[in-house]
Formats: structure tokens, sequence, C-alpha cells
């Protein structure tokens, strides 16, 4: 079979698709049942549900910008979805180990990028709603939702995967 018809990795989107489904279902049940800033231990020690809400990137970076971060930030999560999609388009589906973290960052970009368009608190529109709150004493990783764990563990795969595959050659 030729490459111009080999199938492609587009239905790895289907992942991405159960990714920004669990997202906002999750982001639904801690808007439900959670107050902004108050934690609720679920493993004593080390990990909380914790309401809060960011204006900003990964670590809340521009955070504190006068508002037209959000669109920067949305457009960049969908440029970077476009970009990832049309590379599934040239993935062979069987390349998990170069689709499966190109479908993670797709869901979870998409994810936030809701949360960049809506009003999910009436005090904090457009910001990504973030409620899984891990620590360990005194030292709190920063907040985040099941589409920053997706992003990230795309980028770890992107990262481990070019480093460790083996040479790919096209015959």
């Amino acid at each position: 079979m030729n490459a111009s018809h080999r199938p492609n990795a587009l239905p790895w989107l289907l992942l991405s698709a159960l990714i920004i489904a669990l997202d906002l279902w999750t982001k639904h049940l801690a808007l439900s049942h959670l107050q902004p800033g108050v934690s609720v231990v679920f493993v004593d020690g080390w990990w909380d549900w914790t309401l809060t809400f960011n204006p900003g990137a990964a670590f809340s970076f521009l955070g504190d910008a006068s508002g037209w971060q959000r669109w920067l930030f949305a457009g960049l999560a969908l440029v970077i979805s476009g970009l990832l999609s049309f590379w599934l388009t040239r993935t062979p589906r069987n390349d998990w180990q170069q689709a499966l973290p190109y479908a993670l960052i797709v869901g979870g970009a998409l994810g936030n990028f809701v949360d960049r368009l809506r009003c999910a608190h009436p005090l904090h529109c457009g910001e990504v709603v973030d409620f899984v709150d891990w620590y360990w004493r005194s030292h709190h990783w920063p907040a985040f939702n099941i589409a920053d764990a997706s992003i990230v563990g795309g980028a770890i795969g992107i990262v481990v995967f070019g480093l460790f595959a083996p040479n790919k050659k096209e015959p």
C-alpha cells in the first residue's frame, strides 16, 4: 500500500473527544460540589479537591494580565489543536507513539479552550477551572484539571517517544 492510501491516525481524535468530555464533566462536578478556595481532603497529606480559577496558562503564567491573555491562550489552543490534527493526517494509524501524545494534547487544549469561552462561575468568566490540589507538607503543586494532565502527559509522550523511538525510515 503506498503512502497516500495508508490509513491515517485521525481516529485518535476520538480519544481527544473522550478527554474533552471527561474534563468538562469533572469540571462540572467541581463547580457543583466545591466552594472556591475551600479544600476537601481526598488523600490526607497529599491530595485535596480545591476549586480554583486560572486566568493564565500553566503555573498561572500571565494570570495577572488585564484579560487579553484569555484570547491569546484560546487562539493558541485552536492553532496547536489544528496543527496536531493535521499531523495526525500524516501519521500512520498504527503509530501510537506519535498519535497518542498528539491526541492527548488536542483533548487537553480544547478542554481548557471551552473554559476560556464560557462563564463557568459569575466571578471568573473566561478562566480555566482547576480542582486537583496535590501537595506534600507545605509544598503545593499548582492546582490542575484533567485537561492540564492530558497536555502534560502528551508533552511527556512526545519527548520520551521522540528520544527513545527507533529511527524511522520511509520506504
